[in-house]
């Protein structure tokens, strides 16, 4: 009996810890969703007030884009790359940059096949592997896209846990949309005290 109490406590004790770990990181919003000129945090929802650019894959905010075309730039305004004329042309720099294992390519090929987007064939099973891939080399939006993937048996068998879990990742290293859904699925739980903590912090 004192055995199956000393378990009990230990597990609720581990449960106490990853609670803490959980809740108290990833309060900061991740480097890559800053601007890669000026350097300022891109107001959300990030895909409509910035653009990541397939040259380089360095995200720059709307404003900085316009502030460069003003002055008579229209490349890259990172990199000065020439903008894609066409989708084939945007492809070929994508899948360079996914040679060189660049993760926010490997993520950005994912999304192309999961939508059928740039001329490719919708193909879910090959952005979940793309988004597998992008997440073991650092990839926080890869994270995401695989919790998605898993949440929804988009590609693969539907798992729940196995989305909370991905979502977790993402959420401590600042991700708000991982975060938000964290909150989203303790709701489904009727854990509301627990959803509101995930809410405060996204």
């Amino acid at each position: 009996a004192h055995r199956k109490q000393h378990k009990k406590t230990c597990k609720q004790r581990a449960a106490e810890l990853r609670d803490e770990q959980l809740y108290s990181q990833g309060h900061e919003r991740p480097e890559g969703e800053s601007c890669s000129i000026c350097t300022l945090p891109i107001p959300l929802p990030m895909h409509q007030n910035s653009a990541l650019e397939v040259c380089c894959m360095k995200r720059i905010y709307k404003g900085c884009v316009i502030a460069a075309q003003k002055r008579g730039m229209f490349d890259c305004p990172f990199c000065r790359a020439p903008i894609p004329k066409d989708n084939a042309h945007a492809l070929a720099m994508i899948r360079a940059r996914v040679k060189k294992k660049d993760p926010e390519a490997i993520q950005m090929l994912g999304q192309k096949y999961f939508h059928g987007e740039l001329g490719l064939q919708k193909d879910m099973r090959k952005a979940v592997e793309l988004w597998t891939e992008a997440s073991e080399l650092g990839s926080i939006d890869a994270l995401y896209s695989l919790g998605n993937a898993y949440f929804n048996g988009d590609g693969v068998q539907q798992d729940r846990a196995m989305a909370v879990e991905l979502y977790r990742k993402a959420a401590m290293q600042g991700h708000v949309e991982s975060r938000y859904n964290l909150g989203r699925c303790e709701i489904e739980r009727e854990k509301h005290h627990r959803a509101v903590r995930h809410y405060l912090i996204s």
